[in-house]
């Protein structure tokens, strides 16, 4: 196949994506309403479809529930023969149709009306079956399937799915939930390791490379070279004044190669190759963010502190091992 053809069916959902933004004002009250009854809900967001629908409904499912909204996905058959007992009247359900007019969502629909269970749906059709019996309904604009045969469901669950996806993240938005929130929902994974706080993956303890102001340069290199951090924290009375790094070392050499080598390394204190004013973190930041600083100030480590005391490190090196990335 021809790369244009692929750009042509791209181009196709494209269109498709331009004209429902163009259409949201159109649809901006039910819109709204929708958020507003999701929002108040006391219960669970049952998504409900069934084909292609049913497969963007299964992935939204799990979209609103790793975003803050409790969901689960409904199989309209499975519903006709048990699993409507899932459903409670605190819950809200999400029916995804495209012609509005999928028989087997009736039972669904049938038993939301009998329990009082809001219904809302998403369809293209505002005088279909499924469309007049819902408390509220999206219309979306009927599109031209990126399909040649415009048979294939391909443009019409691509708008089904970003309609979904705009709900849930509008509902993250309108509930605050924290990047430490959302790390809860995603403790797992890269996605997991990104969004853990660095007082869960910094070095600390014994780990920690640092050294007192006073002691000499070779006492440094000495504990740079056993903890192989690449990176040395320099104290005052606990409180960290600077760091010394392997670039650090060799540049004092260099600097200092007509001294003496009991002058440049023993007699002199590790202080004066030291680097003020380095890149430090809090505990409480999340590693992910970490990382980007690092990489953004091309660094390899920095220390972690709480009240200017070394508390943790965390290393370039470290954070890649964790799944960070």
């Amino acid at each position: 196949m021809k790369i244009a053809e692929v750009k042509k069916i791209i181009a196709a959902d494209m269109t498709g994506l331009s004209m429902l933004n163009d259409h949201l004002d159109a649809i901006a009250d039910q819109t709204r309403d929708a958020l507003d009854c999701i929002a108040a809900m006391h219960g669970r967001l049952i998504l409900t479809g069934l084909g292609k629908s049913g497969h963007i409904g299964s992935k939204l499912a799990a979209t609103f529930a790793s975003t803050g909204t409790p969901a689960f996905f409904l199989h309209p058959a499975e519903a006709s023969h048990g699993d409507l007992g899932m459903v409670q009247p605190e819950d809200v359900i999400l029916a995804l149709s495209w012609s509005g007019e999928t028989r087997e969502l009736a039972d669904v629909v049938g038993y939301a009306k009998r329990r009082s269970v809001k219904l809302i749906s998403i369809t293209s059709v505002a005088e279909s079956t499924l469309a007049k019996a819902s408390d509220i309904s999206i219309i979306l604009p009927r599109v031209r399937e990126a399909c040649p045969h415009n048979l294939a469901p391909t443009t019409s669950t691509l708008l089904q799915l970003a309609m979904g996806d705009a709900l849930a993240i509008a509902l993250l938005q309108e509930k605050g939930l924290s990047e430490e929130g959302f790390h809860g929902f995603h403790p797992g994974g890269s996605l997991g390791a990104a969004l853990k706080r660095l007082d869960e993956v910094m070095i600390q303890g014994d780990e920690l490379p640092l050294v007192e102001e006073n002691m000499s340069v070779v006492g440094a290199l000495g504990v740079l070279s056993a903890k192989g951090k690449g990176i040395v924290g320099v104290t005052r009375s606990g409180a960290l004044q600077g760091v010394i790094t392997d670039g650090d070392i060799r540049r004092y050499l260099e600097s200092h190669a007509a001294s003496t080598m009991r002058e440049a390394l023993h007699e002199s204190p590790c202080r004066k190759l030291m680097t003020e004013g380095s890149v430090t973190f809090s505990s409480d930041i999340i590693a992910g963010e970490a990382l980007s600083v690092l990489q953004e100030r091309r660094i390899s480590a920095a220390f972690v502190v709480e009240k200017n005391q070394p508390i943790g490190l965390v290393t370039m090196l470290r954070l890649l091992n964790r799944g960070v990335a």
